[in-house]
């Protein structure tokens, strides 16, 4: 080795031992490097075979992005190197135990905390800024919300492995991890990258309530809860509904059953640091909120992003699935809501909790009152989509 290199790789390894630093110090957990070229193919090619498969549903901006997420240089030509940084959001309760209290709202435990989004760009933009004046390097930092493949390049990176639910599993943290990445010229060492650690384990497979998963690897997001409450913009489909329990915002199943999960930690960050009972809020609270309301209730969490509608039509299909009586009278009161989208849901609610309490005759009366002036087609549909025998009719009547 001459002294050129041997010169060149200390100054490399101080440079890397402060990049550690300055992230540790801005509230990352994990931080690692790849080099931007060194990007496999295979990613490319499975990234476009899940958008050929129409995979991607409601989310066009996944395929019209195609082309630049399938390679870091693609996004980015300049980049040389992508440091890529996790901040630990593990749960130190089990998240999927207020599946049980149908009576309650499960919300998942990344969105009960501040929206990470805010919290993860505020922390790379102060490591990138650090790097920026310090080595005079360009720098761009990326969230989730960027065109950026940040699973397979955490996977590249060393972060950690995608598991078989398409999420990122880490020997560390399990599946509790946000990820964010600062694209940079600075030429880094690279760490080694990830293999995978699966084995034959199935549980997140099969743990799935709507069969989201096509084979392991392989997510269909038109079947993913997480998907249908958040990303879908339209009435959700009635095969899913009562799949969906009393989820109204994500599913922490698939992530919960994780192996790894048992080497997680709790968050040290306090912004993410959720509580399982306030959090998981009654759904009697919900239905009762008008749009200022809600955003009060969520402000400066993920739930807000999906707004009061899409939120509501969640709440009600929970409702719909609670089996509470006791519901009813909030439920018949959003019969007369703004929004189709939620008139649809408080519907197929009624419907479910007529059903369960065999109170058929007051189903046809609310039918009878407000089919005749509703405007919306689907929302007619859904007064339509249910009959019941001649005597609760003519009863009624």
């Amino acid at each position: 080795m001459t002294i050129r290199t041997f010169e060149t790789v200390i100054t490399s390894n101080r440079l890397r031992n402060a990049i550690d630093t300055e992230a540790r110090a801005a509230g990352f957990d994990v931080v690692r490097v790849m080099r931007a070229v060194d990007f496999p193919a295979e990613h490319d090619a499975h990234y476009r075979a899940f958008v050929a498969a129409g995979h991607y549903g409601d989310m066009g901006w996944m395929a019209e992005t195609a082309d630049r997420r399938t390679h870091p240089q693609r996004l980015w030509q300049d980049a040389k190197s992508v440091i890529v940084l996790g901040m630990n959001y593990g749960p130190d309760y089990d998240p999927t135990a207020v599946l049980e209290r149908s009576e309650r709202a499960a919300i998942s435990c990344y969105a009960k905390g501040k929206d990470y989004h805010v919290v993860i760009k505020k922390a790379l933009k102060r490591v990138a800024g650090w790097l920026h004046r310090t080595q005079n390097v360009e720098v761009k930092v990326f969230v989730d919300t960027a065109p950026v493949m940040e699973k397979p390049v955490a996977m590249e990176a060393g972060v950690g492995w995608q598991g078989k639910h398409t999420n990122l599993v880490s020997r560390d943290f399990g599946s509790w991890l946000f990820l964010g990445a600062i694209f940079t010229t600075a030429e880094l060492e690279p760490d080694t990258s990830e293999t995978d650690h699966c084995g034959g384990c199935r549980r997140c497979l099969d743990v799935c309530p709507t069969n989201a998963f096509p084979a392991p690897y392989q997510l269909d997001a038109r079947r993913c809860i997480s998907y249908l409450t958040i990303e879908h913009k339209g009435h959700i489909p009635v095969e899913f509904r009562t799949a969906m329990g009393n989820r109204i915002f994500g599913c922490d199943d698939c992530l919960a059953v994780c192996p790894w999960n048992k080497f997680a930690q709790r968050a040290q960050e306090q912004r993410f640091a959720a509580r399982d009972e306030t959090d998981n809020p009654p759904l009697a609270e919900l239905l009762a909120m008008d749009d200022a309301a809600f955003r009060k209730r969520f402000q400066g969490t993920p739930v807000r992003r999906t707004g009061r509608e899409r939120f509501m039509r969640n709440v009600l299909i929970a409702a719909g699935n609670s089996g509470a009586l006791t519901l009813v009278p909030q439920v018949t009161a959003l019969l007369e809501d703004p929004s189709s989208l939620v008139r649809a849901m408080a519907i197929w609610a009624l419907v479910q909790l007529h059903d369960t309490h065999d109170s058929h005759r007051e189903f046809v009366r609310l039918r009878t009152q407000y089919l005749p002036d509703e405007p919306d087609d689907v929302v007619r549909r859904e007064w339509a989509a249910r009959t019941f025998d001649d005597t609760a009719t003519e009863t009624l009547e």
